[in-house]
């Protein structure tokens, strides 16, 4: 723990570069350090209701599209 304040600087940079910082105290893992990244925004479900449409064949494959998967001309 004393190592990693005087550490702090570098140790903050390391996690910010994606290194794992464990920090022991008495020779046990006491703290992981992370960067700080911003609370995610909440979803808002159904927001483009409306504005996105599908074809009504969409469900519908052609017949030449399941012979490429299978190999068949």
């Amino acid at each position: 723990m004393h190592e990693a304040k005087s550490q702090l600087s570098s140790l903050g940079k390391k996690a910010w570069e994606g290194e794992r910082i464990v920090i022991a105290r008495a020779g046990e893992p006491y703290l992981d350090l992370l960067p700080h990244k911003e609370k995610r925004k909440l979803r808002n479900p159904g927001r483009f209701k409306g504005k996105i449409h599908m074809s009504d064949d969409f469900m519908e494959t052609s017949a030449d599209i399941i012979d490429s998967f299978y190999g068949e001309e």
